[in-house]
């Protein structure tokens, strides 16, 4: 038996303030848009890397203020990434957990709180 991969699904509210937080500042790419019509929400896909993001304006779809860990190999080098952008709502920083990972948290304009975080080697 074998499982795939999961793709975590946020809650947003606002196109444009999504397109701002998630390409624009956190560098992911915007892969695809969908509406039913024309005033309906919003669902889309992003991703950076092997990381794929569903972010939807449906109701029922997901809980704003949901938490997601996303592993990346080189954090501090994103980290110097997003502060060299001057987003004025964030500014991330990087710390030292006690099971040994160094993790950096960023919310979202939803409430959504995304945790990049270094693999733990155990």
């Amino acid at each position: 038996m074998s499982f795939g991969k999961t793709t975590p699904i946020l809650r947003i509210f606002d196109e444009a303030k999504a397109l701002e937080f998630y390409v624009d500042f956190l560098g992911f790419t915007l892969d695809w848009q969908h509406r039913f019509e024309a005033n309906f929400p919003l669902y889309m896909q992003v991703s950076r890397g092997e990381c794929v993001l569903h972010l939807s304006e449906h109701h029922g779809d997901a809980t704003p203020g949901s938490a997601l860990r996303i592993e990346t190999d080189e954090l501090e080098v994103f980290q110097e990434q997003l502060l060299t952008k001057q987003y004025r709502f964030a500014h991330p920083q990087i710390q030292a957990m006690p099971w040994g990972s160094q993790d950096m948290t960023i919310s979202d304009p939803f409430g959504n709180r995304l945790v990049f975080t270094n693999a733990i080697s155990v």
